[in-house]
């Protein structure tokens, strides 16, 4: 029989009506005289009732299992009051089966489908078994739903869908690439794209104004909860655009997308801070707007006092900064374990503030500081009585936005400070066009070198590079970076600038990037793009924080698949093909 129905589609209006559904046993129940069959598909559950008056079908339903695959038959007729279920869509009816099928049996599965507490490993060595529970199937179909929406909007707003290589050359200056071998080419190897960040710039060459793609990308780092080897990201490249038009278009791009999503109207235009408040207001570059707790400097504060701790730190070019818990009282063993949170982050220590209930001071700093000192750090941080201040001081800047900015996050989780129904994005931009790394002797690019300079900060790059801001632009939500962009460079002697400061040799600009310095000399619009982790934004519309549960078939941490069990080893002869000897140390043998 044809399939006339999904499961959740049977509802009380097919009443009387003959149908047909197919699907997965999830449950049966063997009453005696009935057995009741609760059939599953990716839209829902529907019961089928099995009577004893038809001795064959009755006969058949006694050795069907869970999970087996079945062909259902029959009319719709309503549950009696007492067995109508709420919780179901298909909840006030049953299917009286006329004919019943089996269409493929089924070992007893390694773990009950709906069995929350499964180990993970478990379930994704049997990812196709964890893909048929409800909370999944539900995780993927809303992906699907978000990949439309977005490409919509896109359609609708003149933006073109092209396709870019997913074999290219390696252009090492950001993560490790993945290397694929080349056998008609020994010796040589194609990358996997970290993104399609070159081809999409020569679209912009070629006169496509608006171009998109929804594409992998790959990268050969360490793994999170919210990080993948390979990744699918929302890109897109647009000419003849500033900042704020593309701003806006993204901002237009997101309002649809929440409001196809969730039905919700989230307000534009987000807010913007640069780079710098971002750091001194909240000690990241990606802060949860959802809760306060914004750090303070209270150097000018206390440079006069003879706290040693201090003192170093803001004769040394460093800062003193705070934090201020609203009205929680923190055990000693808590704050102790704050403490060490902190040391994490290479906090030397934290000097902790209570006010008491009577507006008085619990806190060692009564040695080295007066009342009216103690006073005027706690104006600065709007603190009342029962708050609790948190103080870091270090020699680096950096250390204390570290610490504090993660002792912020993990305070406001810890005590259930977030409201997780809020949605809060920011734009943050003018990032640093440069970050000096001791150990190479050298600066990079801190987006990537293609980055273009604030005009007004270019006349920077011979004397104080370091000082130079750049036209980027990252879209962040709820404390995750969404998306990251820039304006590009389009002058060939101001990117030749940028490559020089880079330490890059002339060798060196060629072999990587040669074809696109090529592409530059024949007339190049101004252009810039944006590009969001697709998987991170399904992650957030689901308000999880685990991209595991979003991706179909998703690596683990040591970038292995339980599944395939890939990577694995390959035969000598394919090697031999590709003039590639696995050395002694390596082998695995």
């Amino acid at each position: 029989m044809k399939r006339t129905n999904m499961c959740a589609d049977v509802t009380e209006k097919y009443l009387g009506q003959v149908v047909t559904v197919k699907g997965w046993v999830h449950k049966r129940r063997n009453l005696g005289q009935l057995i009741f069959i609760s059939l599953r598909d990716h839209t829902g559950l529907v019961q089928i009732v099995i009577n004893q008056n038809n001795e064959n079908l009755f006969e058949l339903a006694q050795n069907i299992h869970s999970e087996f695959v079945i062909e259902a038959t029959g009319k719709v007729i309503a549950r009696t009051d007492a067995n109508i279920n709420p919780e179901m869509i298909t909840g006030k009816i049953e299917i009286q089966a006329e004919d019943l099928k089996i269409l493929s049996q089924a070992q007893v599965p390694p773990f009950q489908i709906l069995d929350e507490g499964v180990k993970e490993d478990l379930r994704l060595k049997y990812r196709y078994l964890d893909l048929r529970r409800p909370k999944l199937q539900k995780n993927l179909i809303l992906r699907h739903k978000t990949a439309q929406s977005i490409r919509e909007f896109l359609n609708e707003n003149g933006f073109l869908e092209i396709e870019t290589p997913v074999l290219t050359k390696s252009t090492p200056e950001g993560a490790r690439d993945y290397l694929v071998p080349s056998r008609i080419h020994p010796g040589e190897f194609y990358a996997l794209p970290q993104s399609p960040q070159l081809f999409k710039q020569l679209l912009m060459v070629s006169g496509f104004d608006r171009y998109y793609q929804i594409v992998k990308c790959f990268r050969d780092e360490d793994l999170r909860a919210d990080r993948q080897p390979e990744f699918t990201q929302v890109d897109m490249e647009l000419s003849f655009m500033d900042i704020d038009d593309i701003i806006s278009i993204n901002e237009s791009l997101l309002k649809k997308v929440f409001k196809d999503i969730l039905n919700m109207e989230i307000e534009t235009p987000f807010m913007r801070l640069t780079y710098k408040q971002a750091m001194e207001r909240f000690g990241s570059d990606k802060p949860d707007l959802r809760f306060e707790m914004e750090l303070k400097n209270i150097s000018d504060i206390i440079k006069d006092s003879s706290f040693e701790i201090f003192n170093n730190a803001i004769k040394n070019g460093g800062s003193v900064r705070a934090i201020n818990v609203k009205n929680i009282n923190f055990s000693r063993r808590q704050i102790d374990s704050l403490i060490e949170f902190a040391k994490n982050y290479k906090a030397k220590s934290l000097i902790t503030i209570a006010i008491n209930s009577d507006g008085s001071f619990k806190t060692s700093l009564t040695k080295f500081l007066d009342e009216e000192q103690l006073n005027e750090i706690a104006l600065r941080m709007h603190a009342e009585p029962n708050d609790f201040i948190f103080i870091c001081a270090d020699e680096s800047n950096k250390i204390v936005f570290d610490a504090l900015g993660n002792l912020r996050c993990h305070i406001a989780k810890k005590f259930n400070l977030i409201d997780s129904n809020l949605y809060k994005f920011l734009w943050v931009t003018e990032f640093p066009m440069f970050e000096w790394s001791a150990e190479d002797n050298r600066y990079f690019a801190m987006h990537h070198p293609f980055t273009a300079p604030m005009d007004e900060d270019v006349y920077l790059l011979d004397s104080q590079p370091d000082k130079v801001r750049a036209k980027a632009y990252d879209i962040v939500l709820n404390g995750f970076e969404l998306g990251g962009g820039s304006l590009r460079i389009y002058q060939q002697d101001l990117q030749k600038k940028i490559f020089d400061l880079l330490s890059l040799s002339e060798n060196d600009i060629n072999e990587r990037f040669g074809f696109l310095l090529e592409a530059f000399k024949y007339g190049v619009p101004p252009h810039g793009g944006l590009a969001y982790g697709f998987d991170r934004l399904v992650m957030l519309l689901l308000g999880d924080d685990y991209i595991r549960d979003v991706i179909a078939f998703p690596k683990v941490k040591d970038a292995s698949c339980p599944l395939t069990n890939a990577p694995s080893l390959v035969y000598k002869e394919q090697l031999d093909e590709l003039g590639i000897k696995i050395s002694e140390d390596n082998n695995n043998d």
